[in-house]
């Protein structure tokens, strides 16, 4: 078992208790489908890499979206495969376990778009070859919309250093990233994903989840405070894609087109 099995293998069964049904989960993940609607429509057939517990694989195929959702994880991949049973669209999603670094393996028609949510990415060095890879799997002006952790964060840094931990605060400035449960974390900025995808994508949108909305590291503190996190999460969504807010949230969505 590889440390990135082990890693994500531990987390399938608390997943979506500690994230995804969370109240700054849903949001966040709200906030993400928002521009899955407005990247992929209904006969697409779209790659889905770190797929995780499925959510978004399932959100998809409800909407007449085929996906192919791939996950390195066999615990993550047996929560997805039991969501897509239970809602009846095994015919609309498959599930298949690949690492992302094995884009290039995947074989059959090329795909109409692509997806990598909630910081998938963040696991991987080398992006670049990342981008090559997909770039191969996917139809020209194909949309690819990726949601990663990115390096400059503000709310981390006045929450941790208030609570005395001026180590976690700026942990995602650290060069050559952050040791995780076996694993290395990597923070890329926005322009370095950029140059990691260039020339074969061009941005086309960058936003921000996470900038003004609390990150999930709060949610604790922010649970006894309702109608403050309704404000800011709407406040965010108006102004998500103004800069610079994509460049100063925990979690940055780019929306790519293969060229």
């Amino acid at each position: 078992m590889s440390p990135s099995d082990f890693a994500f293998d531990a987390l399938a069964a608390t997943y979506d208790a500690h994230f995804t049904h969370s109240r700054i989960g849903t949001l966040m993940r709200r906030a993400v489908w928002q521009r899955l609607d407005s990247c992929f429509y209904p006969g697409h057939r779209v790659l889905e890499l770190n797929c995780g517990t499925g959510e978004d694989a399932v959100y998809l195929g409800q909407r007449g979206v085929q996906v192919l959702a791939t996950d390195l994880s066999k615990a993550m991949l047996q929560v997805t495969r039991q969501k897509v049973a239970r809602a009846g669209l095994t015919a609309m999603v498959q599930v298949q376990q690949l690492a992302l670094e094995n884009i290039a393996v995947l074989d059959g028609p090329l795909f109409d778009g692509a997806l990598s949510n909630f910081g998938g990415l963040n696991c991987v060095a080398d992006l670049a070859g990342v981008g090559r890879a997909l770039a191969a799997r996917l139809h020209r002006g194909a949309l690819v919309l990726l949601c990663l952790m990115g390096p400059l964060v503000p709310w981390e840094w006045g929450w941790f250093l208030c609570h005395g931990a001026p180590g976690t605060a700026f942990r995602r400035l650290r060069p050559g990233g952050v040791a995780w449960r076996g694993l290395t974390i990597h923070y890329p900025s926005i322009r370095t994903l950029r140059r990691a995808f260039l020339p074969a994508f061009r941005l086309r949108r960058a936003s921000a989840i996470g900038a003004i909305l609390p990150p999930p590291f709060t949610e604790r503190w922010i649970g006894k405070h309702f109608r403050l996190l309704a404000i800011l999460n709407r406040l965010e969504r108006r102004l998500e894609a103004l800069p610079p807010l994509p460049w100063l949230a925990d979690h940055y969505v780019l929306e790519l087109e293969r060229m």
